[in-house]
């Protein structure tokens, strides 16, 4: 998902910034991917070992536990689906955070056409006050 919006692998971008607002945000996009990485894995394990379950259960190769074929798996396997949206959701806003933060850096740093800057306006004329000659 990092490489696909930023055009970098998540360990790449800390590289690309020595200090500053980007090399955090550049750590927390990194953080997130590996986070939601973690919770991938342990979805898509419970994921698997569930459905091995199942098959075996639907061959009649296993004995079926009063208590249900999956028990609690079916629980975990939901948890897991949970955690794993919201770890997307997490790594969706922490890039979008440091594409905001690079795009800002990248306009501030860019140097301005000659053309696209306005002329300035003329300096105003400055008149000195007329003097009022009193008579005495």
């Amino acid at each position: 998902m990092v490489h696909e919006t930023l055009g970098a692998w998540p360990r790449a971008l800390g590289r690309l910034h020595a200090e500053g607002p980007e090399l955090v945000l550049a750590d927390l996009v990194y953080t997130a991917a590996r986070h939601l990485d973690h919770v991938h894995e342990q979805f898509t394990g419970a994921a698997q070992h569930a459905a091995s379950i199942l098959t075996r259960a639907a061959a009649g190769n296993t004995s079926i536990n009063s208590l249900g074929v999956l028990q609690n798996r079916g629980s975990q396997i939901d948890i897991l689906a949970a955690r794993r949206d919201d770890a997307v959701d997490r790594l969706k806003e922490a890039i979008d955070a440091y594409r905001q933060v690079t795009a800002s850096e990248d306009a501030a740093s860019r140097p301005r056409r000659p053309g696209a800057v306005p002329a300035p306006a003329p300096a105003p004329t400055i008149t000195q006050p007329a003097r009022v000659a009193r008579g005495r």
